[in-house]
């Protein structure tokens, strides 16, 4: 049986880049819609599925920013934000809102493909993971619960927040490698598919969102510790519930 092809949505106001992106990614075995700025994006995904959202800051109207917290507030679908080149704070913010990756302008469309791939296989992967009946569906460390069904995390008695894409996977991988240094280039596999380049900056960004969820101090963590030279180690037990 066929594989079901992918749909990718490009949100940009340069109908060139649109353009050539929708040329391209058709080639590589993609379906692709195009639109220019934040109503039309709703408009699609209101009317249609999409796996995969390509979305650039500069847009008339609400910017790349408010659409992606606003898109992140309703659905966990992929978000690959295409930002300034050499902004290194729009890529934080992206980030920081719940996009899963960025690709900076200009750029190669082979690299963005890559990036296209390698997230929408890690998407997969948890979803069928998902899907599987776990064995255990609550995860309890700390002070914290976290329900793997419906990815929502619970502090002691208040109420339950739940995860967008990227928190839930890095929080999933410290879960089960409890009391094990993890690596810079170990995190960006998991969540990227790649090595963290020396300076890219996106990986401790993802680490100090995760401890204001985890309410650890980010100047002295105790939940999340810092491994000078080596990495990240969760120092809380986990037990299966």
């Amino acid at each position: 049986m066929q594989e079901q092809q992918k749909k990718l949505l490009i949100v940009d106001d340069d109908q060139e880049i649109c353009d050539l992106l929708k040329e391209y990614l058709e080639k590589n075995g993609f379906s692709v819609d195009a639109v220019g700025d934040g109503q039309k994006m709703f408009d699609r995904l209101n009317a249609d599925h999409f796996d995969l959202i390509v979305l650039d800051i500069m847009l008339p109207g609400d910017d790349g920013f408010s659409l992606c917290k606003m898109v992140r507030n309703k659905s966990n679908i992929p978000i690959i934000m295409l930002t300034a080149g050499s902004d290194e704070t729009d890529r934080i913010i992206g980030l920081e809102l719940g996009a899963d990756d960025y690709v900076g302008k200009p750029f190669n469309p082979r690299e963005l493909l890559a990036r296209i791939k390698a997230i929408l296989r890690r998407f997969e992967d948890n979803q069928s993971v998902q899907q599987e009946k776990p064995a255990h569906q609550l995860l309890k460390f700390g002070d914290f619960t976290l329900n793997i069904t419906n990815r929502e995390l619970v502090y002691r008695s208040d109420p339950a927040e739940s995860l967008n894409g990227a928190d839930y996977n890095l929080l999933s991988l410290f879960l089960k490698n409890p009391g094990q240094v993890l690596s810079r280039d170990d995190l960006s596999h998991h969540l990227k598919g790649r090595d963290a380049s020396p300076f890219d900056r996106s990986i401790d960004v993802q680490i100090s969102r995760l401890r204001s969820r985890l309410r650890d101090d980010g100047k002295s963590p105790q939940m999340i510790k810092t491994v000078r030279g080596k990495g990240y180690v969760l120092t809380a037990t986990v037990e299966a519930g």
